[in-house]
């Protein structure tokens, strides 16, 4: 159950701290969206698998 939980709080969440992130460091937006494309690749990868 938890694991179902995670994908429905987890990407708004990440995108609320990314955002806010960004908004205080610009220059991290690169590494954030690098680091959420990859992040969600890879789930995405595993529910195939």
């Amino acid at each position: 159950m938890m694991h179902m939980d995670f994908f429905m709080v987890g990407p708004p969440l990440i995108a609320l701290l990314s955002g806010i992130a960004i908004l205080i460091w610009p220059k991290l937006l690169n590494y954030i969206v690098a680091f959420y494309l990859i992040l969600f690749g890879l789930v995405g990868l595993m529910a195939v698998l």
